[in-house]
């Protein structure tokens, strides 16, 4: 099983902090088992570690109040989104406060012809867009889950329109953050760049709340295609389906999104989402732009998808049969967990150089198929990022120990290929192992970072280090 580890608790300081807080929050205030055992959750293999209270914040000054309350007494402060993060990062594992920011949810601003909006942390990707869409808008970075979109920025998430639209980092404008000390800053404007001192906006975009807590984000929007079209087509080998990839991607096709699954996922969809896919390794892919250019972009693609023995291949513009495709994509953890009912998905999510993105994925089947463990690959291909999920049986040591050696070895794998063995996923508890591996001395300047601006250790104690 996933190991969380534990830390030193401040048993005098929680009990003082708790009995402030409930104090100040009354109704808001939380300390049953079964809320604290839900923030504690996480959709991965990792233990849960339950925070001590839950506190609803409402207002940067009410997120700001807890801090103060909280750094008074040296008591862990834990940020809390949608809970859909993969490795750990709302765990509490000295105990502490977890700040809910769900009710923070208010989309302040939306400055249509900057292509830019103002919103609080709480809001998710999807209340954003079907808030944009009658102005013609979109916000592109989709990870799957209806994510928050503070948790999509203290985790640096990216998704499946990351080949064309980047990640979180390339999107956001400027933050509003409480630090450790309750006091409240701004990292940045509305400005489109900037050369004004450390980009500390990006310094904490991926932080996973180790520096502070997120209350306020400015992001990049962009205006919703003229056209869409979908593509996709099967392969008899994963290694032909990422060659098309790899040669896509060299020859400059402007595609929006471009996943791989396995004939594994394919049959997991098929069976789950009621499609009738073939039955073998499949891309999907989107291509935004004019109604000819995003013709023009999917007959290029079938062209060098038949280079590679490509069959089956198709393309649509209409949005029913797109939306039907992506919605089966993104129900495809689950749609996995349904392959064997009771076990654990365990999802990796390494990232390569799209040059050694065949060769990984290829030694990652097989390396899984070797051990004897049941897994999907499904990936977002396009940026060299895919997801083995492996599904455990959690009561069966052997299995266990295998999926564990398993996850280890994939991660070093990665790193030796110039990859890393986080793509979206962040480092949280999970992936702390590898992060040294993948980075060496640069870690000793990021605990040096947090202890400058935690120098209690208070923000999201046992993340990342």
């Amino acid at each position: 099983m996933g190991s969380a580890g534990n830390l030193p608790r401040n048993e005098d300081g929680i009990s003082a902090a708790l009995g402030v807080l409930k104090q100040q929050f009354g109704e808001a205030f939380h300390t049953g088992q079964s809320i604290r055992e839900q923030h504690g959750h996480t959709t991965t293999w990792i233990e849960t570690q339950a925070p001590d209270a839950v506190v609803f914040a409402k207002s940067t000054e009410e997120v700001a109040s807890i801090v103060k309350v909280c750094a008074a007494h040296k008591v862990p402060v834990i940020a809390y989104g949608t809970g859909t993060s993969l490795e750990g990062h709302v765990n509490a594992p000295a105990g502490g406060v977890c700040i809910d920011l769900t009710e923070m949810n208010a989309i302040k601003e939306v400055h249509a012809e900057d292509l830019d909006c103002v919103i609080q942390p709480g809001v998710t990707r999807e209340q954003l867009n079907t808030y944009l869409r009658d102005q013609g808008l979109f916000f592109p970075i989709d990870p799957g889950a209806n994510a928050s979109l503070g948790g999509m920025a203290a985790t640096r998430a990216s998704g499946t329109n990351a080949v064309r639209y980047g990640t979180m980092k390339d999107n956001v404008l400027a933050l509003e953050v409480v630090l450790p000390s309750g006091e409240v800053i701004r990292t940045g404007t509305r400005a489109k760049k900037s050369s004004a001192g450390y980009d500390l906006t990006r310094l904490l975009i991926g932080a996973e709340g180790t520096l502070g807590v997120i209350t306020e984000v400015t992001l990049k929007l962009q205006g919703i295609p003229e056209a869409m079209s979908s593509a996709r087509c099967s392969f008899e080998t994963i290694d032909a389906a990422c060659q098309a990839v790899m040669m896509t991607i060299q020859y400059g096709i402007p595609v929006a999104r471009i996943e791989l699954l396995d004939t594994l996922a394919v049959q997991a969809a098929n069976a789950y989402s009621k499609l009738d896919l073939p039955e073998e390794h499949l891309l999907l892919l989107e291509f935004h732009g004019s109604e000819t250019g995003v013709a023009e972009q999917a007959e290029m693609f079938g062209s060098i998808a038949e280079e590679f023995g490509g069959s089956g291949f198709e393309w649509t513009t209409k949005a029913e049969d797109r939306n039907k495709l992506w919605q089966a994509r993104h129900d495809m953890y689950w749609a996995a967990l349904a392959l064997r009912p009771g076990t654990k998905g365990i999802s990796t999510d390494v990232c390569v150089p799209i040059s050694r993105l065949a060769e990984c994925v290829t030694a990652a089947k097989d390396k899984a198929d070797a051990l004897g463990l049941i897994s999907t690959v499904v990936g977002h291909v396009g940026d060299g990022n895919f997801h083995m999920l492996p599904l455990v049986d959690m009561d069966n040591a052997e299995e266990v120990a295998s999926a564990q050696s398993y996850v280890s070895w994939l991660n070093e794998l990665a790193i030796s290929m110039g990859g890393t063995c986080t793509g979206e996923h962040g480092i949280g508890q999970g992936k702390k192992p590898y992060l040294r591996k993948e980075l060496g001395g640069a870690v000793d300047v990021m605990a040096a970072v947090k202890a400058a601006i935690d120098p209690d250790g208070i923000m999201n104690p046992g993340k990342i280090f």
